[in-house]
């Protein structure tokens, strides 16, 4: 690729409309003045949404090139000696370019109404009202699927309605606001309806849609967007995943590709000024998360712009090579300039203000309190208070370590529950070599699985589940494994994503429990099966709640034993280390947000209290720590799933077919945990 190309300022319509606050048509028509003029030229080979570079004949190439500095500090190990680049805010040619575009007769900076460009989506996208026969309530769910689709273009690209890919989330506080006035318009409207005029159908989607808004509002207290930060939820991890959203068939779609890219360095940028209105408002993160996921992008960064995990496009051969270089323009003269800045801030600003580990919970932020109230509520769906939660994770371990000193006798012969422990923990024998061997135990758990789900489930998914590794710039700074859905257009499959990251130190007794869970008959199965229900309005098929998602994930993996897909009592200790973690994590998540625990709290619990390997702890901890209140679904949901069981086993005798309950229990979606005791109870009544 020529030289040239990488000093022009490569911009696009919707980058350009972000920084200058415009509407679409403005920015459309100023470019097209510019073009006009000689100022900016289409690149070759592209159509509408059109990427543009300066023209050559225009002096705008007068920026100096980047300076080069070392980005170590004490505190940052693995990054002392790496160089990596620093660029200015904008180089000093994309400054006059935008004065230029400024100068254009018309160009005003009044912003665009995200209510007016909503209305251009569908009808009724994704069957947003699917089986609803109330017209009120079918218009407000439409209203609210194609408002949270525009609001949230990358998920509506990841399934499947793509006049959005153009598009990155305006995350400016600003548009929190906007998002907050909205939904609260949406609950109004909710609370308005008659509910005994429904049907029964529309009286169920109704009260989803209330839970859901007000789930939102509450939540808005956390403020989540100007602190929470870590290695899992940063700039540089999700842009690591544009590309599997962006499969180029077609020219349209590589320029819708270019154009989303156009808007990536002001997104980032917005993120980096989100962070330091947080930090002036006292809420800022902990001082090691923030060091790892610095760490985590200094390493990156430093491979240089072509090998940031969003230039790895997929697609048609050629229409990816045309497109490369284009991305790689923008990335370099725009993303990863952004990238180095939002780092920047994390070192050198935010770092050195960070809460210590000591004060790593929620109550230790202003509002903290009432932040993990609502996050509570949200993720187990019920009234439970941290206390009542914390203490049934202390009973659950109970029963589980009991359970550990039976398998552990026929397994390790022994029933003492430290060295049970630590064997698991620490025997070499009990863990893989090499990252193929991770890879493989995840296919063959996988395959196993496929084979027997008829004997358990009347309804299977039609969508194929794959494993593949985590990408690398994830893996050392993430969790063992996580699931991504697949794409209700049959885009992409469901994929079981594993850590084959340091190998030595992935449990051999794990890997079962683990492929069950994230994959068949845990995640993919729930997932696809609730994406593939036609009569279900799009805000419950696509979306649901925690409590019943990874409540079902925990449920599967002892209904794996009843199955027989456990090669071996060793196996089975993997099983319940798997549930000794999950109770773990309602007395370590409380305790940490609730209580005041330290970072190092949380991980002794854990260490005494699981056989969990050292590195998953310290990634868990981490992931608890940022993700409030989630890790309490898992348990709550599962406990609940095997009491509606053993109540309809009990009630029902002989009629009582496992293959039924699950269906029933799957044929709704992922409902909040009290609509999922209505639902099975109805069934059993019917049934007695």
């Amino acid at each position: 690729m020529p030289d040239v190309l990488l000093e022009q300022p490569v911009v696009t319509g919707p980058w350009l409309r972000r920084r200058l606050g415009v509407s679409a048509p403005t920015a459309s028509q100023a470019l097209a003045q510019l073009v006009a003029r000689g100022i900016v030229e289409p690149v070759p080979g592209t159509s509408q949404p059109t990427v543009y570079r300066a023209a050559a004949a225009i002096d705008l190439l007068d920026a100096p090139t980047p300076d080069r500095f070392s980005s170590g500090r004490a505190g940052f190990p693995n990054s002392a000696q790496v160089a990596v680049p620093r660029a200015p805010a904008l180089s000093s040619a994309m400054h006059r370019l935008l004065l230029l575009l400024l100068l254009v007769p018309g160009v005003s900076t009044a912003a665009p109404d995200p209510i007016e460009e909503a209305e251009d989506a569908p009808a009724d996208p994704l069957g947003a009202a699917a089986s609803i026969t109330d017209p009120a309530l079918a218009e407000l769910l439409v209203d609210h699927w194609s408002w949270t689709m525009w609001s949230s273009p990358r998920w509506a690209s990841e399934l499947g309605l793509h006049q959005h890919d153009d598009r990155m989330e305006d995350n400016s506080p600003e548009a929190w606001a906007r998002e907050l006035q909205t939904r609260s318009s949406f609950y109004a409207r909710a609370l308005a309806m008659d509910a005994g005029a429904l049907s029964a159908g529309d009286n169920r989607a109704l009260r989803l849609l209330r839970l859901n808004l007000k789930s939102h509002l509450d939540r808005s207290v956390c403020r989540t967007w100007d602190w929470a930060v870590s290695s899992r939820r940063n700039p540089l991890v999700e842009l690591g995943r544009l590309p599997e959203l962006h499969e180029l068939k077609t020219q349209a779609d590589a320029d819708a590709l270019l154009a989303r890219l156009g808007e990536v360095a002001g997104w980032v940028d917005q993120q980096t000024l989100n962070l330091r209105a947080g930090q002036a408002a006292g809420r800022v993160g902990i001082a090691e998360t923030i060091r790892r996921t610095v760490e985590q992008s200094r390493e990156t960064l430093a491979r240089g712009v072509d090998e940031l995990p969003l230039l790895k496009l997929e697609g048609q051969p050629a229409l990816v090579e045309a497109t490369r270089p284009l991305a790689r323009a923008i990335a370099e003269d725009q993303i990863l300039p952004a990238l180095l800045r939002y780092t920047d801030a994390l070192q050198y600003e935010l770092h050195p203000v960070a809460r210590p580990d000591d004060r790593a919970g929620l109550t230790h932020l202003p509002g903290g309190n009432d932040c993990y109230a609502a996050l509570v509520r949200h993720y187990t769906t019920l009234d439970r208070s941290p206390e009542e939660l914390h203490q049934l994770g202390l009973e659950q371990l109970a029963f589980i370590h009991a359970e550990f000193q039976v398998i552990g006798q026929r397994a390790l012969q022994t029933a003492e529950l430290a060295t049970i422990f630590q064997r698991l923990r620490s025997d070499p024998s009990l863990r893989f070599e090499t990252a193929e061997q991770v890879e493989a135990a995840a296919r063959d758990a996988l395959a196993r699985a496929k084979a027997v789900m008829d004997q358990a489930f009347g309804r299977l998914p039609q969508a194929e589940c794959l494993v593949r590794p985590i990408p690398a710039h994830e893996a050392p700074y993430t969790t063992i494994a996580y699931y991504s859905g697949a794409h209700p257009n049959g885009g992409k499959p469901g994929e079981y994503f594993v850590n084959t990251h340091a190998p030595e130190t992935r449990p051999r007794f794990e890997a079962e429990v683990l492929a069950f869970h994230e994959a068949i008959p845990g995640h993919h199965l729930e997932r696809s099966l609730s994406q593939e229900l036609a009569e279900a309005p799009a805000f419950l098929k696509h979306g649901g709640w925690t409590a019943f998602v990874e409540g079902w994930a925990l449920y599967t993996e002892r209904l794996s034993d009843e199955l027989g897909l456990y090669s071996g009592d060793l196996d089975r200790l993997g099983m319940l280390s798997f549930d000794s973690w999950r109770a773990a994590r309602l007395v370590v998540d409380t305790g940490i947000h609730s209580f005041g625990w330290s970072r190092q709290q949380a991980i002794d619990f854990l260490v005494a209290n699981t056989p969990l390997a050292l590195n998953n702890i310290d990634n868990e901890v981490d992931r608890y720590i940022n993700t409030p209140g989630q890790a309490l679904a898992y348990k709550v949901g599962q406990l609940e799933i095997l009491a509606l069981r053993r109540e309809a086993e009990k009630k029902l005798g002989m009629a009582f077919d496992l293959r039924t309950f699950h269906d029933v229990v799957l044929e709704s979606g992922a409902l909040p945990l009290p609509l999922l005791r209505e639902r099975v109870e109805l069934w059993v009544r019917e049934g007695i």
